[in-house]
């Protein structure tokens, strides 16, 4: 399982009975969390939460908000800087567990851009943490994005990290249609990553489904790749899609064009009160 201790702004204080108790700098959310089928270590912690999300019966759900909760606040990540806000999706603008993901992006980033140019795609890029990581590390890095509202708070954090002068790319547009009008373009990436839904609409009514869009999307992902690439990183919170298949789809796209091979596990947050680690989703990382 992957995951950072890095984080100083960001922590689980504890997790029990299908929730998470969260501490996002000076504020304490509770948030669902279907992986947290044990019971908490500290029932009394939870007293402590600024909200908390309660899911609806029929679907979705709404904040209970209870004390000194700001509308919008920052945290940090090294140099970098996000606005949290909580949605009425639960979430909050951010994964947290996707940190180890972008000290490898901007790792490698910065050890190829010594030598030359990088140029990085971030396909269903959401507020943009694996953007800032590798605008940060030296690379030209294009965001897309079918929502607007979650392109402009990318921006927003690009220019609390002190990022906005770099050049980044914000584009609000279905990625297969993107992707399909680069082909034709003859741009090319060093590294691509991408985080798709599990189900999805684009700007214009285009449908996405995991079951069967992935799969065709990689097939066509792969002709972006240039020819001293990087790496690929696929992320999927999709329930049932196990790290070891989307391993085995990556090696089968991208492996079979330019060999290499992909990792793949978990990517995970530790819980401060039990001293394990919560399981949060799946990632796979295919380098040449």
């Amino acid at each position: 399982m992957r995951f950072t201790k890095d984080w100083k702004d960001y922590e689980i204080l504890d997790a029990g009975d299908g929730m998470k108790l969260e501490r996002w700098k000076n504020v304490i959310l509770s948030r669902p969390d279907p992986q947290a089928i044990w019971k908490p270590v500290r029932p009394d912690l939870w007293k402590q939460a600024n909200a908390k999300y309660n899911r609806s019966k029929t679907g979705g759900g709404s904040w209970s908000f209870y004390k000194n909760l700001p509308p919008k606040w920052t945290i940090e990540y090294g140099s970098l800087k996000f606005y949290i806000e909580p949605t009425g999706f639960k979430h909050t603008g951010l994964f947290p567990e996707q940190a180890a993901n972008w000290d490898f992006i901007r790792e490698k980033v910065v050890a190829a851009s010594a030598r030359r140019p990088v140029r990085v795609l971030n396909l269903f890029a959401y507020s943009g943490g694996a953007t800032l990581a590798a605008a940060a590390g030296g690379a030209e890095v294009y965001h897309v994005d079918a929502s607007k509202g979650m392109v402009a708070w990318a921006k927003e954090n690009a220019v609390a990290s002190g990022l906005a002068d770099r050049p980044i790319h914000w584009i609000v547009d279905d990625c297969g249609k993107f992707i399909q009008r680069e082909i034709r373009r003859g741009r090319r990436y060093d590294g691509i990553i991408m985080d798709p839904p599990s189900y999805g609409r684009g700007p214009s009514g285009e449908i996405w489904k995991m079951e069967t869009s992935f799969y065709p999307f990689l097939q066509e992902t792969v002709k972006l790749l240039s020819d001293d690439p990087l790496f690929v990183i696929i992320n999927s919170y999709t329930t049932g899609l196990a790290p070891s298949a989307v391993a085995y789809a990556s090696d089968v796209v991208f492996g079979a064009a330019h060999g290499g091979k992909t990792v793949a596990g978990e990517l995970g947050l530790p819980v401060k009160q039990s001293g394990l680690v919560l399981p949060c989703g799946a990632t796979g990382r295919w380098t040449p």
